[in-house]
Order: structure tokens, then sequence, then C-alpha cells
């Protein structure tokens, strides 16, 4: 319409052509022309025309005018009838009605029960059920606003308010009905509508009677795709169907949606198409016939003749038609009497199943102050161009205030008005204007117009009981409720209110999407002047407004505002004076003023108050401080210190340290255990302070506080909910009991919500009254059932069966563990009680100990009580039981053992059993199983003493914090005998041993859920059609620390991961707070998470469509191809983890950290979570004391990965840098224990364990270098060395913190090249022995300080040095010698040389060792020398060492005699030993003291000649001939053994019968015979004794390369044994990596099966239940992996498991193998299983197979084991009346005879040989007859 002069010029008409030019058309076609004629006059006009009469040209051109005009007059209301068909628009989508928008401006309604017949089918079912229906869907799912449809008039009529209203039908019964099944043809476009959804496709309703049409999945899958959003076709969707294929007639028809298909259909002649079946929808080619001013007339279809109104030309070629000119058109309308069709040349409407656009909905509803008029036209309106440039139409009735004052020459081209658009016509694509001037005026036009707190004007309509009904304008109604008619409650307002009466409202709610309007009549509030409270985000604190209660109860008032935002009036909040009874003083409906005190705008909660006086405003500076007393918040979960300020009878009254705000800790939030809360509220006083104490909640400004360690453990650890919509069945959540009742018990959780576990959903056994079960207060774990959103209701359940955890063994032990932790922590309190004498002679005592106490009393029962100086103000009692055989007497004294201290009563209870108390100690090992005796039952454990030992070990009574109530004949007896599993092997503070009942494995808990229920029933997700790679917009939710939510639409809530926010998040900052609540947003989808799990799921996944969308605004996510998903190869997470690889960098967000196990839980991505250490979360050890102060949930952090955990679900990561402990890594440690004299053992990262020596804990020594350590202390080191799993560390700055110039005073010695003569050193002393004192500079490296250079006396004892150089003492010495060669250092302490005192005092008395009697002690000792040296000589001679020995003593003799004197001695002693053993073989003797003397050289020893020489002795020239020829004899002599040996060593290796000794004989056994698998396997276990793997796994390979190839079995052998080998000695991995080559080189089968049966030998049962699992998916067609897998289930007593083994059997083999699997079972059931279900088997299939003699032969041989002789009698007596062959009959009738003789009597065979004979008879008469 670009040009609309052109187009439709003014005045005049355009040139025609000549009649007689112009093609004769056919009759039909003139109709056409003529559809406003009367009827009289068109026969008239019919009969001239068949005459062939001409008029005149002039009269002719008249008429045609004339025709013209009212041929293109637009439709109106008036125009249309019933039968009309029409193509539409859906415009809006609600409930109950489809809003369609139809050509030039007009609007209809479809209901819900016009849609098709398979609609309101399922309507009507789900109205009778009154259950809503899966499938059905609502009318806004099916139906977007945009999309064209296919519609007929059903009926034209009025509404209440006297409006014209258009009802419409798109049932295909009513548009189609023109239609019958001969007149199908392909090509043909028809709309349809889902009726059905089929396994291969579609049903398709096409309105077509006897036709049935079927759409195929594949022709669907494109539309799905592109249009649908990927979801599946749902039943009532409308679609664009072409015909591909007619059957039978019309009867069978194919169709397709394919979306270019559609877009190219057009309608021909050959598709049959006439007057009387043509439909709105098709597209035509078409000839322009006319070009009138009012538009164009087009004749299509060779016959048919039709208009277009100016307003459906193409705007682009307006003012280009001609006449002749071929266009494409689509026919808008046909009319059901007069045939008249009405087509459109947009481009839009030219290619079928285009959606139209929608006007930006802020524009309706604009005033717009200068709109051009384009064109006008006298019958229809004018077209207008807004100030945008878009065009515009406003019909005559809306040009003016009233027909009179209209004025058609004011709309001449180019003239300007002033206007308002009030619609938008999709069908026409034009905005709708109106020129009215009250329009214009008006306030409000649409319901999107008024929001809460405006204030209208209105007329009253109607008063009903539910309210009054408020006119606002003529289009906008609104409702006053009852409640809201006046400030107070109107009994009887019909007096006060007429119909008719003018009234102002404000209006409270808005729903303009529903039409909805509440408003409110309530004075104070419509005049009111304060601020109006529209959102809870609005509400910020000290905010003044007005409001009305809706509720008054006990707990306070609930006051309400407008659009729907209330919040809480504590009961503490209404009133300077405390109000008992809220509900007495307010009223519902009440106007009040109130004060907003703290807002939760994410939870929607707001705190308010009544109290406005004690807060004057007037005064800026008190309005500060009443804010700022009201700052101090507390979050639940936060985590505080507290301080008793009052102990009260439900509980103590605490003080919060930090900021001094008061709270309530209620008594049983003191533990999880109920005996411990009372325990330590009885034994807490005011003044005490409490630590790690939660913040349970905080309602009515009043705090309760929480310190169940299992209740803050799943805060902290978010296994939590914080809203009623994030719970999803199935949920485990930590609670507490609030309430029990009679029918069920109530249990509340952190974040307030509350739910009922019913009567029956409390325990797996019968409750007979809830009270014996549960008690308020209580700890328990609960499970979702099911939820009641509309009442808010959540339905829970207790029982064992279905919240027991997979390890109950280790929950029970925790739970023993914490409770024993926590007497610990009464005893410590009980401790600090000085003015108590019971305190402090209760918390002396601990169980174990024995005490020496006197009889007090023996009571009649046979127990008796106690009494001591030790106990006094104790109640000391023991029962009958304990004591035993003794028969007591008051005052006489006894030797009693503690069992149990009863702190609440002041109660002991003690035993005089001998087995305890005289124990037999012994070494326990952890996780070990012992017999026990129960001695004590309290009521969280029982006392037991261990029947070996003696020992006493307490056990649980319960596993589950679930688990309360046992009946009489379940619970723990005194005497009655137990096994029990140790866990703890060292009393330590307890006094007791930790064990729990029962065997070590695992117990598992046999689940009650029914294997029918799956996942979907759990699931109460939003469907949705989102794919991977969808680009959605959204708006922001709520704001989270690690994720953002995000609305996409109504019901559809997305999720933004912290990762998926920016492509490079700067580390410390915080990436969700870039984001806003309100804030807009586009986004990527990349995957979606179950509800239930929270694990992502792949797109390919069946659940996909109901999962929570996760969604990136990355912007390289955003910028991509919409290929961007998660990396999700399916649902094993140890999948997601493998790109990740040690000493990657990753970015992560902090999620929290956990206290309990000391870590940081991160995320990564969406699907990738990682855990840090603690000790590898910084270098400081400050932050690690207190972690969760330093990281911040959302932070951002730079780590980097170290590993994975052993699930292989989360990463392990660090943020220091390291991944591994290499040589020179600078860590954190923890010590774990302190060794004096040699250093610490520090705990270090990845779960090793560091050494420091002593020498390495400072970089200056001092005499306590041990002092400043404890155990638990966090320290840095850095790694020294890491070899041979051994890891060595120092703690000196200089290593630790290289960069820090800090005075290095003791270098580190590392080797002997460190020390130079003549330095000063310091160090430890190490031992002190004959040799002198060994000190450590190091801890490689030592110096001998001999005795003459320790001090300058002499010492006549050596126990003197050990008095006064003890192990360990700090010196300085200094060093006299470093001989590099022998690794020796020469120290000395001497004063003269250190410049230090002397170690030894002088107030000793010691004499000085001068020079002079230093000499004399030396001749002394060279006399003894030449003694001992002759008398040496007289026998054989003394070796080279012994004179190196002595020389050297010589030169450094100390002057201590008698230590000389001793160790030539022993000397002279050892060498006589040696003459005496000359002719054994030397060797090297190790002594256990330190030897400096002899090196290696001292060693010259020849291999055959023992004789040393010795040239200084004169004897040996004497006979040196004579030894020559004893020599040479000597030798000859040797010769002759030697080849002796040789022989008798090849005898010996040729003896067939010898045994194998050395590695040499397996390397000669296998080269003669390399193929014998027996023989390497040997040798491999040769290897193996010596535990020498590598070799046995070397030994091992050669085999398999040595063995030929066609020794397929010997080859399995030896994978087999090497299999067993990794299983015994390698690890998982190395296993897994054989057992891979061992499937490539054999038959994979046999490979599987000796692997499952070595799992199994060693008891590896989870691992072959595991593989068997993988033989059964590879090798289900094989029989025998069947019967193997049942086999290792029977063994291990899993008799169910077999059975539902069975079941996957006879469905995986061939029908043919059925029989022989199922007796092959039964007979594994006689064995291992049940005798009685395997006859039942046996039974079954004979009574199938009754003619299977080879089963009944079988099942013989079994009963002959295991049943009885009646039985297998039985048996044969039904086998041998069975009708079988002759042949078979007689080998049972022999069998039957045999069993008779080995177990019948004489009568027995008589009987079997009487039934034998009977038979022949038989058998010989048939034959005769």
């Amino acid at each position: 319409m670009t040009s609309m002069e052109a187009n439709f010029p003014r005045g005049g008409t355009q040139k025609k052509p000549l009649q007689e030019q112009t093609p004769r058309r056919p009759i039909e076609q003139d109709n056409l022309f003529d559809t406003h004629h009367e009827e009289g006059s068109q026969k008239r006009k019919r009969i001239q025309e068949d005459q062939g009469k001409q008029k005149k040209l002039k009269t002719e051109k008249k008429e045609a005018v004339q025709a013209n005009a009212k041929d293109f007059e637009l439709p109106s209301v008036e125009t249309l009838s019933e039968g009309v068909l029409l193509l539409g628009c859906v415009k809006e989508s609600n409930d109950f009605e489809l809003v369609i928008s139809l050509p030039n401006g007009l609007i209809g309604f479809v209901q819900v029960t016009h849609i098709c017949d398979a609609y309101s089918k399922m309507l009507n079912e789900q109205v009778a059920t009154e259950e809503l229906l899966e499938d059905l869907n609502s009318l806004s799912d099916l139906y977007p606003p945009g999309m064209l449809v296919r519609c007929i008039v059903s009926s034209v009529g009025k509404t209440a308010g006297g409006h014209q209203s258009i009802k419409l039908s798109i049932n295909p019964k009513d548009v189609n009905q023109a239609l019958h099944t001969a007149g199908l043809r392909s090509g043909m476009l028809l709309s349809g509508l889902v009726s059905s959804v089929e396994d291969h496709g579609y049903l398709v309703d096409i309105g077509v009677s006897g036709a049935k049409a079927f759409l195929p999945r594949q022709k669907s899958q494109s539309y799905i795709k592109s249009a649908n959003k990927g979801a599946e076709l749902k039943i009532g969707q409308y679609l664009n169907c072409l015909i591909e294929e007619v059957k039978n007639n019309g009867r069978i028809v194919r169709l397709s949606i394919h979306l270019s298909e559609v877009a190219a259909a057009i309608a021909t002649e050959e598709q049959n198409w006439t007057l009387s079946n043509l439909l709105p929808g098709l597209v035509v080619k078409a000839q322009v016939q006319k070009v009138t001013p009012y538009g164009v007339t087009l004749s299509f279809l060779s016959s048919f003749s039709g208009v277009v109104d100016f307003m459906h030309l193409d705007p682009k070629k307006a003012g280009s038609y001609s006449q002749g000119q071929m266009v494409k058109a689509c026919i808008l309308s046909v009319h059901s009497t007069s045939k008249a069709v009405r087509l459109t040349l947009r481009q839009v409407f030219l290619q079928p199943g285009n959606m139209l656009g929608q006007l930006s909905s802020s524009r309706i509803g604009m005033v717009v102050e200068e709109a051009v008029v384009k064109s006008f036209h006298a019958k229809a309106g004018a077209i207008f161009e807004l100030d945008d440039g878009t065009l515009a139409f406003a019909r005559l009735k809306h040009l003016s205030d009233t027909k009179k004052s209209f004025k058609p020459g004011a709309f001449k081209m180019g003239s300007k008005h002033r206007c308002r658009i009030i619609d938008y016509s999709l069908m026409d694509e034009l905005a709708l204007l109106s020129l009215k001037r009250q329009i214009i005026a008006a306030r409000f036009l649409r319901y999107q117009d008024v929001c809460p707190g405006h204030v209208v004007q209105g007329r009253v309509l109607a008063l009903k009981p539910v309210g009054m009904q408020v006119k606002v304008t003529d289009h906008i109604r609104g409702l006053v409720p009852h409640l809201h008619l006046a400030d107070v409650l109107l009994k009887q307002p019909e007096k006060k209110y007429s119909v008719g009466d003018e009234v102002k409202c404000r209006v409270l709610i808005s729903h303009p999407e529903e039409k909805k309007l509440i408003l409110t009549l309530k004075k104070t509030l419509v005049t009111s002047k304060l601020p109006v409270l529209t959102s809870y985000e609005a509400a910020k604190p000290g905010l003044i407004t007005h409001g009305f209660i809706v509720c008054a109860r006990e707990f306070g008032c609930i006051v309400k505002f407008y659009n729907d935002v209330k919040g809480l009036v504590p009961k503490n909040e209404l009133s300077s004076e405390p109000i008992p009874s809220p509900e007495k003083v307010f009223y519902k409906g009440q106007v009040v003023k109130v004060l907003v005190l703290k807002s939760e705008p994410e939870q929607e909660k707001l705190l308010l108050s009544f109290k406005l006086m004690s807060r004057p405003l007037a005064e800026e500076g008190g309005e500060q401080t009443a804010k700022k007393s009201r700052e101090v918040t507390y979050e639940i979960g936060q985590m505080v210190d507290v301080k008793i300020l009052k102990k009260k009878d439900n509980g103590l009254d605490v003080s919060i340290l930090s900021d001094s705000v008061s709270a309530h800790l209620p008594t049983m939030h003191l533990s999880d255990h109920v005996l411990n809360c009372k325990l330590l509220y009885h034994w807490l006083q005011e003044g005490d302070v409490l630590h790690k104490v939660m913040c349970l909640s905080v309602k009515g400004g009043r705090i309760t506080l929480c310190r169940k360690p299992a209740v803050i453990s799943a805060v902290q650890e978010e296994h939590v909910v914080r809203s009623f919509s994030e719970l999803q069945p199935g949920m485990q959540l930590t609670g507490y009991v609030r309430n029990v009742m009679s029918y069920g018990v109530f249990v509340e959780f952190p974040f307030g919500l509350a739910g009922l576990a019913p009567k029956s959903a409390m325990s797996d056994k019968f409750v007979t009254d809830t009270k014996d079960h549960f008690e308020v207060g209580q700890t328990v774990i609960a499970k979702v059932t099911s939820m009641d959103e509309e009442k808010q209701r959540i339905l829970l359940c207790l029982k064992l069966s279905e919240v027991a955890s997979e390890d109950p063994v280790t929950e029970s032990f925790s739970l023993l563990r914490q409770c024993f932790e926590e007497l610990k922590e009464v005893r410590s309190t009980m401790s600090k009680r000085d003015f108590s004498k019971v305190a402090q002679n209760l918390c002396a005592l601990v169980p174990g100990q024995k005490l020496e106490l006197v009889v007090q009393e023996v009571k009649g029962d046979g127990s008796a009580f106690f009494n001591g100086s030790c106990v006094a103000g104790l109640t000391i009692r023991a029962t009958r039981y304990h004591l035993g055989d003794k028969s007591l007497v008051a005052g006489q004294k006894a030797r009693v053992l503690v069992l149990h201290i009863d702190a609440l009563k002041s109660e002991v209870h003690v035993s005089l059993r001998e087995e305890l108390l005289n124990p037999k100690p012994k070494r326990l090992v952890e996780n070990s199983q012992h017999p026990a005796v129960v001695q004590h039952v309290a009521e969280e454990f029982a006392i037991a003493s261990l029947v070996e030992t003696g020992q006493l070990t307490a056990i649980p009574v319960a596993s589950h914090f679930n688990d309360t109530f046992r009946f009489d004949s379940e619970k723990l007896k005194v005497g009655q005998a137990v096994s029990v599993t140790l866990k703890m092997v060292q009393p330590g503070d307890y006094g007791a041993l930790l064990a729990v009942q029962g065997p070590a494995k695992k117990r598992a808990f046999i689940r009650s859920q029914k294997e029918s229920e799956t996942v979907e029933e759990a699931l109460t997700a939003v469907k949705h059609s989102l794919c991977i790679g969808d680009v959605v917009t959204g708006m922001v939710k709520s704001v989270r620390p690690t994720h953002v939510t995000v609305a996409i639409d109504d019901k559809l809530t997305g999720s933004i991961h912290v990762s998926r926010i920016l492509d490079d998040v700067p580390i410390g900052t915080f990436a969700t707070s870039r984001l806003k609540a309100g804030q807009k947003v586009t986004a990527r989808v990349i995957g979606g998470r179950d509800v239930k799990t929270h694990r992502c799921l792949p797109i390919t996944h069946p659940h996909f469509t109901q999962t929570i969308p996760e969604l990136s605004i990355r912007p390289s996510d955003l910028k991509g191809d919409g290929s961007t998903a998660l990396s999700l190869p399916g649902d094993n997470p140890s999948k997601r983890l493998r790109p990740y690889k040690e000493g990657q960098m990753v970015t992560c967000f902090v999620k929290k950290y956990n206290t309990m196990k000391t870590w940081l839980e991160v995320e990564i991505t969406p699907e990738v979570r990682g855990r840090v250490p603690q000790l590898l979360l910084s270098l400081t050890p400050k932050v690690l004391k207190h972690p969760e102060k330093s990281f911040k949930n959302g932070q951002a952090l730079s780590a980097t990965v170290t590993g994975k955990d052993a699930s292989e679900t989360n990463l392990y990561l660090s943020l220091i840098g390291i991944h591994s402990l290499v040589e020179g890594t600078i860590t954190v440690g923890t010590v774990v224990k302190v060794t004096p004299h040699v250093g610490l053992t520090i705990a270090l990262p990845f779960g090793k364990s560091g050494k420091a020596s002593i020498f390495h804990l400072s970089d200056s020594y001092t005499e306590q270098p041990l002092e400043n350590f404890s155990i638990g202390k966090l320290v840095r080191c850095c790694v020294l060395c890491n070899e041979d799993k051994k890891i060595e560390v120092s703690l000196r700055q200089s290593r630790t913190n290289p960069k820090s110039k800090i005075k290095v005073e003791d270098p580190e010695i590392t080797c002997e090249e460190d020390v130079q003569e003549g330095q000063l050193v310091r160090g430890y002393v190490r031992s002190v022995n004959q040799s002198g004192v060994f000190f450590s500079l190091s801890s490689s490296v030592v110096g001998r300080i001999q005795f003459h250079n320790v001090v300058p006396f002499f010492i006549p004892k050596q126990s003197l040095y050990e008095q006064y150089v003890p192990e360990g003492k700090f010196l300085t010495a200094k060093v006299l010698s470093v001989n590099h060669k022998e690794k020796h250092i020469e120290l000395s302490l001497l004063p003269a040389d250190t410049g230090k005192p002397s170690i030894l005092p002088e107030s000793l008395g010691l004499p000085p060792c001068d020079a002079d009697k230093g000499k004399e002690k030396r001749e002394e000792f060279l006399k003894l020398k030449s003694k001992r040296k002759r008398k040496v000589s007289g026998g054989k001679q003394e070796g080279k060492p012994r004179k190196k020995r002595a020389r050297e003593t010589e030169e450094d003799d100390s002057g201590v005699e008698v230590y000389c004197r001793e160790e030539e001695e022993e000397e002279e002693k050892k060498g006589e030993s040696k003459e005496r053993k000359r002719a054994e073989a030397p060797r090297l003797q190790v002594s256990s003291g330190f030897t400096w003397d002899e090196g290696l050289s001292a060693l010259e020893v020849p291999v055959l000649n023992h004789q040393e020489e010795n040239s200084d002795s004169e004897e040996e020239e004497e006979t040196q001939t004579t030894r020559k020829k004893q020599m040479k004899k000597e030798k000859e002599q040797e010769k002759q053994r030697v080849e002796k040996e040789l022989s008798k060593i090849e005898a010996a290796l040729m003896d067939p019968s010898r045994q194998p000794q050395t590695a040499d004989d397996f390397d000669r056994l296998v080269l003669s015979n390399p193929s014998s698998s027996i023989l390497w396997l040997q040798y491999m276990a040769f290897h193996l004794q010596a535990t020498e793997i590598e070799k046995a796994r070397a030994v091992a390979e050669r085999a398999l390369k040595t063995i030929s190839f066609r020794e397929e079995q010997e080859k399995l052998n030896v994978w087999v044994a090497l299999l067993n080998l990794e299983n015994m000695y390698g690890t998982e991995e190395t296993l897994m990596k054989v057992f891979e080559r061992a499937a490539q080189y054999n038959e994979p089968l046999k490979v599987f099966q000796h692997l499952a049966d070595i799992y199994a030998s060693s008891e590896k049962y989870q691992e072959a239940d595991d593989l068997y699992n993988r033989m059964l998916k590879r090798f289900r067609q094989e029989k025998s992996v069947w019967l193997k897998y049942a086999t290792f289930l029977l063994k291990r007593g899993q008799i169910q498991a077999t059975h539902r083994l069975l079941e996957r059997a006879l469905k995986g083999l061939p029908d043919k193998e059925h029989v022989d699997v199922i007796s092959k079972f039964a007979q594994l059931e006689f064995h291992f299983g049940d005798p009685e279900h395997a006859k039942a088997i046996f039974e079954s299939t004979l009574s199938s197979y009754p003619k299977r003699t080879d089963i009944w032969s079988i099942y013989i041989d079994m009963m002959i084991k295991h049943g009885s002789q009646k039985e297998v009698r039985d048996i044969f007596e039904r086998v041998i009346h069975l009708s079988l062959a002759a042949k078979r009959m007689k080998f049972f009738f022999k069998r039957y005879l045999d069993y008779e003789k080995k177990y019948g009597t004489s009568e027995t065979i008589q009987a079997v040989k009487a039934a034998a004979l009977e038979y022949v008879e038989s058998k010989s008469s048939l034959a005769e007859s």
C-alpha cells in the first residue's frame, strides 16, 4: 500500500474492455459477482444471458460499477451467517475458548467443545472421573497465538451486553463436511486434528466420513523438530495435512505434514475442487480479471471467480496489478449460501503453515497525535500511516464520535488526525484505530492497563453472594469481594449499594490474561496516601503502609496487601502490651497500618509489626535507630556460638556471642540422641558457652537454634528443600518429630516445611501406639511419598525399608560413636562443676574401671548396693546376674568393675563376675568378628564383654535414626550371646571398645518398592518440548550463589549454572551477582537435569522432556550454532570426568565447606563436581583453621586437578597449584605423631604421610625442637624426596618460604662434603657406646666424638657419659677431621675447641687428663698389645685388619685402661674363633654396634687359600719349601674333589624324580618342554614363594610368547594363572588390562568364566556379580553362562535372585533350550538352594512335557539323593504308569527294581516285579486284539 493513490484513484471509472473481447464466463462465475442482488434479479439476469440478449454499453457500465461497489464491501458481523467458511488466526488461547482473529478486523470465538471429537471425548472422560488426564493438553499448549486455522461459523448471536458475537468451530467434521471419500485426491491440502497417537504414527481426524487418515511418524519428524520444538504431536493438535496417497476409493488416506511440502501445496483443477467443497486456506494460481478502486477480481481454477478487497492486496505490489496478470492467491472465505469467494494476495498467506506476527503489546492503547490519512473508503473506513511508518485501519464507526458528526471531507489524503490504537488485526496485519474522543481520553482500554493500587471509578452491575460486580469501562469488569464492601463487614450490602450506583474502588489484584480484576471499597484503603505495596521486592524494612487482616490466630496476624502480597505480624509485634488471644482483638478484613521489619523476596516472606508508636518516624534519628536494631539478621543454616542465659522447662535461652542477640535452643535440639539431650540439659548451666550451633528458624523475630549434628550436616550439604516447589516424590530428608498424634507423626524440616507420616507409613512393624515408636524432637530420616500443592501438604514415609542407607553397619557405628563423643562432652562439662562432688565423682568413672567398695545392702531380689569414698553421692548397683556365684553381706569389702555410668540418675552399674574382673586382653584387629555376651543394656547402646578376652565393648541398640521400636523378643537381654564386629580396638577415652552387631559384611535392607515402580511415576516435572541448542528468552526468577533460576514461561523453569554465565570468570568474583531478579535474559539450552537425582541427562534419555532445562548465557554458547551441550556420553558419571587430566587447571565455584568431611565442595560445570581437601585449600595455616570464613558460596576459584575419587563421580582439586608431591613441592600438612629425638610424622595431601627430621623443623636448632609441635597442628612444609613410597619433608622457613631472607643459623648437612675441618656445628647426641659418642649432624650424617675429645677429664665409668650426654642432647662440636673416602667425621666437644663450657661439671671432682698420665697409659696399652701378638703368632697369623686396628688404637689412645683391656680380650676371642673356622667360607660379620676401624679393604681373603701370609714371621721362611710341596699336593686333591662334585651334580640333574630348586633348573626344564603350561606355572609359583611378583609376571609373559599358538589350552592355562596373580598381588587396573588381553587372544567366554571363578574364590562377590551381568549381555545365547551365574548366586544363598534369573534366562534363550535349562536350574536348587522349590520346578516341567524320559530320569536321581523313600516310590509309580515306548518302560522298571533291591524289602521288590508282569501282559493282550 505504498502507492495508495495510484491503486485507488478518486472519482471516475476505469476504462473497460469491450464485451466482445472478453471471453464468455460460465454461469457460476457470473453468480459470484452478483451475490448481493435479490434472488429475482439473479434469475432474470440468468435468463437474459441464456437468451443471449445484449444491453447498451452505457447501462452495462453503470450496473458493473454498482455491482463492484457491493461485491467489495467489507464483511461485518451482520453479513456473516451460519456455515460461512473462514480462514482465521489464533489471537488468544484461554482455558475454555480460543479467540480467533478473522479477516477485516472481525473477532470470533471457538469453544473448547468445538475442537475435535477426540478432544471432546477426553474432556468428558476427565469430567466424569474428576482426575486430570496426562494426555489432555490445554488449549494454550496446542494453539499458540499466530497459528492459522480453518473455521466455520457455527452461530452468530448477541452477548448479555448486547454485542454481536461470532461462534466458530474448527472441528474437521464441520469444516470439511462438503468433502466425501470419492472426492479425495492426492495433493489436496486439508485441515486435520490429531485424534490418536500410535506406535508408527498418528491417526488424524480430517472430518471426512468413512475415510481413515494416517500420518506416518517419518513424515512428521521435520515438523516436530522445527515447528513443534521436538515434542510429540498431541491429541487435539491442529495440522495442515497434505494428502500423499488415497487407497480403497478414499477409505484409507496417507498424509504428510512436511513443512516444505505443505508450503508448496497449490490447489489445481485435477483435485476436483467445486464451489460446494472449496475451502479457505487453499493457495491457487489466479488471473486478474478486473482492477477497481475497491480491490481486484480474480478468476481461478479455470471456472471460479473471487474478489480481493483493498485490505488484502500485496502492499509491495499495490498499484501494479493489471488485467490478465497471473498471481498466487489464498482463499480467505467462502460464503455458505451465495458461494462468494474472498481471497488475499498478501505474501504471508501464500505459504500454508506460516505463523502470523503480532504487534508489540506496548503499542496497543498508545495515543498517536498525528496519524496521516493514506486513503479513504466511503463504505469501509480509512487507512492511516502512523508515526513509526506502519499502516493502520479505522472502521467508519470509529472515525467520529457519532454518525451525525461524521464528515467524509475531513479524511482527504494527507490530512492528520489524533487517534488511539485499540487493537491489532492479525489477519489484515494492520493496527486498528479509533478517533473517538471518548476512547482516546479513556484511562483504561484493556485489562492490561489496570494495575494493582490504581483508584478507579465504576458502576454497580450486580450484587451477588460472593460480592459486587462493578463495570469499570464498557469492556472491563471487576469484582469487589464481600469482605471488601466496606471497612467493616456488611451483613446486608444491598441496603448500602444499588445497581447503577457510581462507586470509587481501588484495584487489589489484576490478572489480565484471565480478565480478572479484584477491587476494594474499603474507604481507608481507597483514600490512603501511604505507599502501595504491590511486590515483596518493594517491601523495604522501615516502610509503613496500609493492609488488611486475613487471619488472626494465636501466633499473630497475617496481613494482606495489593497483588496478593502478604506478611506475618508475630504475637510479640501486635502491641506494646502483651495480647494473649489475638483472634479476640483483631478481626478478618480489618484495615491496619503496619511497619515492615524484614523482607525475604525469594521466599515471599514478610515480617511486619503493628508497633508504630515505639518507632517515632518524625525524628530521622529515631527511624535510623529502629532500623539499626533490626539489621542483625541470621540466615537459616548460619553457624553461631552461644552463651546460656537461662534454663527454662522447654530449653535454653541463649545469647549469640557475636551480636548479643537473644535466641532459644530447645532441649530436644541439643543432640540427635534423645537421652543425650536430657543429659546435656541437666548438666549445662547459665554462663556455659556452646560452639557450632545452627540457626534453625527465624519466626516472628524469634530465633530458634539447633545442635543436632544430622540436621546441621543436612543443611550444610544442601540435602534440604527451601520451598514447597523444590519437593519431589522419592526425596529423603533429615528432620525431627514435631508432634506425635494417634494417626501419625508430624515431621518438620529445616526452612519450615513439615509433613505427615501416617500410621501405616511409620514403621515396617505393626504400630499399635504411635508414641511407642517416636517422641517429640527425635531426629528422623523421612522419604517424601506425595504432595498436595493446593493444600501445601506433604505425605512422608519413615519405614526403615524405605529410608535405610546402603551401608547400615557404617551408619550404626557412626551413631554409636557420635553418642559416645557427646557423653565425653558431658563428662567434660561435669568436670567443670567444682562445687558438685557428685559431678566430680561421676566424671572420674569410666566403663572397665575397677573399684574397691563396701557392700551397703543386699536386696531380696538378689541385687546389691555399694558405697565408698570415691563414689560418694552415687548409687552403685549390681544385679543378681552380676554378683555371679558370690554371696555378699553388708559391710563386706568387694572388688567391682564399672559397666555403665548413668549421669542423669547419678547411678553406676557394676559387676563382680570373675571373667570381667580378670580379663585376658590380647591384640585385636579392626573389623574382626568375635562372640560376646551382653552385660548391660542402656537406652542408646548395650555393654557386652568379649568371650575370649573379657574386654568390654559397646554395641549400638539402633542401626538407624528411625530404628526406635522393638518387640520384647527383639530386645537385647543381659546374658544374651551376640556376635560383634570390632570397629575400634582401643578403648581410648570411652573406656570400652566400640563395635557393631553382626558380621562385618554390608547388610542391605530389602526394599519393599515394587518392581513396576518406574522413574516416571516418581517424577512430576513439567513436560517441555525444548531441545539442546534451542535459544529461549526468560526472566530471572531468583539468584543463588551457584545457580540462577529462570522462568521460561508460566510453568517451565530453567536453571543457569554459575559456570555458564561468563566465558572468563575473574578469580575471586561471584558470577551470579551480575544477574538480578526480574532481569530478562536470552539463553541457550545445553542440557537437562533429572528432578529426582539432579543428574544431567543426555537428550537421548527417555525422560529428557521431563527435566529442568539447563541453560547457558555465555557469549561463546550463544554465538555458537547450537551444538554446545553438556558432555554426557551416557548415564555413567565416570565418563564425564574423562576430559579432566591430572595437573589441568580449571575454574571452579564454591558450593560449601563440609565441616564433617573437612573438604571444600565445589562445582566446575553443571554436571561435574569437585572436592578440595582441607590441606590443599591454602598454604596459610590460618586460612585452614577456619576455611568457611575464607571461601564464600559461589566464589570463583582457580584449581588444579589432582585426581578422581573412588567412585569416579567427583574430581579432587588443589587450590595451591600442586597435583603431586614431587621434590621441592611446598604444601601444608597436619602433625599426626611426635617421636622424641627423631621428629614428626605429618599427614600430607593425597592421603600420603611424610617424615620431618628434627634437623628440618627450623633453620635454627633448639634444645627442645619438638616443644612447639602437637598432634593436629597445621604446618607448612617442603618435600625433600619422594622415593620408594617414603616421603621426607622439611619445615625450615628457608625452604617453605624461599623468598624470605631469614638468617640460617644451622645450614642443612646432606653429606660429608658439606662439613669442613675446623667448622663449628650444632646437632643432637644419637647414642653412646664403647667406640665413643655418636653425634647426629643431620638425619643422614653422623659424626663420632672419641671419649678423649668429649671432656678434658679422666672418666672411670662409661655410665657417666650416658648420664650427662643422654640421647637427644643439644650440643655444639668442632670438626677435627673429615675422611671423605671412609665417610668418617671426627668431632670434639672440648671447651678449648668449641668455646663452650664442659658438658661434665667440674663439681664432680674428676682428675684432669694431663699429658704424662696419658703417656703412661699408652705404654701399658702397648705392652698388652705385644703380649697378645706373641700369643697369637704361636698359633696362627693375625690378619691385616687386626694390624690396622692396633695401629689406630696406638695413635688415638684415650688413656682409658679398662676400656682398652676389655676390647683387646674380645678381639683375642674373636681371633681364636676365626682360626678354628678356617676351613669355612669367609663371611662378613656385621656387628650390632658401629665399627669405625674395619673398611672393605680389610677383607682381602683369598677364596681357596685361607692361610694368610705374614712376612714378619721367621718360622715362615724356614718352612717355605715344605709348604710349596704341600701346596702342589693340595692342588691335585682339590682338582679331584671338584671333578667329583661336578659328576655328582650331573648325576643329580639327570635324575627325573628330582625337583627343580633354582631359576636355572626351571629354565632348563622349560627349554626341554616349552609348550608345557604346568612347567611354566611351577616356575611362576617358585617366584611367588619368594614374593618376587615382577619375576613371576615376566615368566608368564615369556610363557605366552614361547608356547605354540596351536596349544590353545596350554596358553589359556597361563592366562588364567596370570589373572590369578594380578587378582592376588596386582591392582584392579592391572587385572583388567590382563583380562582384556586374554579375551583378545582366547575364546572370550572361557576367559570371562575363569575370571568369574577367580573373583568368587577370592570372595570378591560384587566384582563377580558385575562380571556375570556383563557376560549375560554379551553371551545371552549361551546356556552355560546362565547356569554358572545361577550356581554362583545359589552358593551365596541368593535364592530369590536365582528365581528371577531363571525368568530372564527363559526370555533370552531360544525355546528349544528351555526344558534343559529349567532342568539344570532345578538340579542346582537341589544341590545349593531350596529342594522344595526344585521339586516344584520338576513337577511343573513334567506336567508340560510328560514324555521327556531324560527329565524323569534326572528327577529320580535327584530325589534318591535328596528326597524320602516314599517320595521316590511315588515318582516311580507315576513313571511306570505312563504310556511310553516299551524300551523306555523297561528302563524305568529296571531302575525301580534296582532301587528296591538296594533300599527296599522283599515285599516291595515283589511288588515291582508284579507291576512289570502286569505291564507285559497288558501289552501282549493289546497286540493280540
